[in-house]
């Protein structure tokens, strides 16, 4: 139909009675015809010479009832503007560097764990190989055999690191003894922690636990962990959103690429850690592991969005997602209007590039608490403002701006704090809705790192993958059965 066509309703003719529409104009001008879906209908109209405006449209996911009275629910647009109000606003100061059992309260023989609660009888390989290499690491068994009869027996409680305000990239394993990054939010008083970061290949988080794993770790723990707790107590607070902002603007995304963060890190601590009284073999080795390990800013940024997602939580009413998390078996997201209530469904396999001879049969489904920078508007959701970062995941430059476009589709609004100078500077796409996510069926673009699913096999490839659809249909629900009652006139 034309702008110009009168197509409007007619007054009402008496309670109850259906409303006739006035068709002035549909005969005085040329009719065109709107077409969604099959293309076989547009095409057999246009063969007899019918204008036809196709739509790209699809039915949204889940119950069409449920999206209904979400939509209408009073308190949606005002508690979701709260939200990433909310999650604009927070900051992200590195304040400290701590083990996990003063920074976390964790007993001995308890352990945190990426994405949502987890039991071992479900645990996936490189969630089992990082458990197991854990409990060798703290001296809970002397032998991995040891460890995972422990872990089969209960004998080591698991959680999930988000539970502790805490983030883990991969696997996410934490154990009390090893130290932890410390986020402190100044504007809402949050804190949020991580571990430090490994590195890549045959590491912790992505399930490897062989000697050379551990030695890693207890010098992390020996030598890394006090050197930098060292240098963030006489440097003082660390503006980690600040590096943040910059680092998108110097073609780092967050999330899979950080080297222009963990750059900007190093030179703010450089100083403090050259006059350290530390060994100078110490203070060397230190600077030589953080300055050739590209992701050691990673476990900055994800505190750092966590700070910010948790900002947004517990507003009645608001359907912005606060969290995203995978722990190789599942795939959970947490939203603002819904507590604590995890909403889940099988993590996928992410669709990648490999390494050496490995491939899509070596990959275990998508695992770690990473994605909570894409829940916070970076990482895959700002891959435009990372061009090279289609190298590490496949596809080309094009394909990383038109993901980002997409993410405009499902969020409320954008973070000026965060800009992508390809995009004349425009701020990040932040605040997933779940109503946009339903109603559009785009799901979040995810950007990951690929674990092998044999316990001890280490990273092998890293690629793109998007959330089961039935995690935001199941929040949909759950977002409906809340809603106020309501009744139409």
């Amino acid at each position: 139909m034309t702008p110009s066509q009168d197509v409007t309703p007619a007054p009402r003719t008496g309670a109850g009675s259906p409303s006739p529409v006035s068709l002035h104009g549909l005969l005085t001008h040329e009719p065109v015809v709107v077409t969604a879906g099959a293309e076989l209908f547009a095409a057999t109209l246009r063969a007899q010479a019918v204008r036809t405006e196709a739509v790209d449209w699809s039915p949204p996911m889940g119950e069409v009832t449920a999206l209904d009275r979400v939509m209408a629910d009073p308190r949606r647009e005002g508690a979701n503007q709260s939200a990433v109000a909310r999650m604009l606003a927070a900051g992200a100061e590195l304040v400290d560097v701590r083990p996990a059992r003063e920074a976390l309260g964790l007993a001995p023989d308890q352990f945190l764990h990426a994405g949502p609660p987890l039991a071992w009888e479900r645990a996936s390989g490189p969630m089992r190989g990082a458990l197991i290499g854990a409990a060798v690491f703290e001296g809970l068994a002397t032998t991995p055999e040891q460890a995972e009869a422990a872990l089969a027996q209960g004998q080591i409680s698991l959680d999930s690191c988000h539970h502790h305000g805490a983030v883990g990239p991969m696997a996410g394993v934490i154990s009390p003894s090893m130290w932890m990054f410390e986020l402190s939010d100044p504007v809402h008083g949050g804190r949020a922690f991580c571990s430090l970061n490994e590195g890549l290949g045959k590491v912790l988080r992505y399930g490897a636990y062989g000697p050379d794993v551990l030695a890693r770790l207890r010098w992390m723990t020996d030598v890394l962990g006090p050197l930098l707790a060292s240098a963030v107590r006489r440097h003082g607070p660390v503006d980690v959103k600040a590096i943040l902002a910059a680092m998108l603007a110097m073609g780092d995304e967050g999330h899979n690429r950080n080297r222009a963060g963990t750059m900007m890190l190093l030179r703010e601590l450089l100083g403090e850690l050259i006059e350290s009284p530390a060994p100078t073999a110490d203070v060397a080795a230190a600077v030589r592991f953080v300055a050739a390990n590209d992701h050691f800013f990673l476990n900055l940024s994800m505190p750092a969005c966590k700070l910010a997602t948790d900002a947004a939580r517990d507003i009645p009413g608001s359907t912005v997602v606060v969290a995203m998390a995978r722990n190789g078996t599942d795939f959970g997201i947490q939203v603002s209007g819904t507590g604590d209530q995890w909403f889940s469904g099988p993590a996928a396999v992410p669709d990648g590039l490999y390494l050496g001879g490995y491939g899509p049969s070596d990959a275990n489904p998508d695992i770690g608490d990473s994605a909570i920078t894409e829940t916070a508007g970076i990482g895959g959701f700002a891959m435009a403002s990372a061009p090279a970062i289609v190298r590490l995941v496949g596809g080309s430059v094009s394909d990383a701006i038109g993901a980002t476009e997409r993410m405009y589709e499902i969020t409320v609004t954008e973070n000026p704090a965060y800009q992508i100078p390809v995009l004349d500077f425009r701020g990040t796409p932040t605040g997933i809705d779940v109503t946009r996510v339903v109603r559009s069926r785009i799901l979040p673009q995810i950007n990951t790192g690929i674990a092998g699913k044999v316990a001890g096999t280490g990273q092998v490839g890293a690629g793109l993958v998007n959330p089961p659809a039935e995690c935001f249909t199941a929040a949909l629900d759950a977002l409906a059965a809340a809603a106020p009652t309501w009744v139409e006139e």
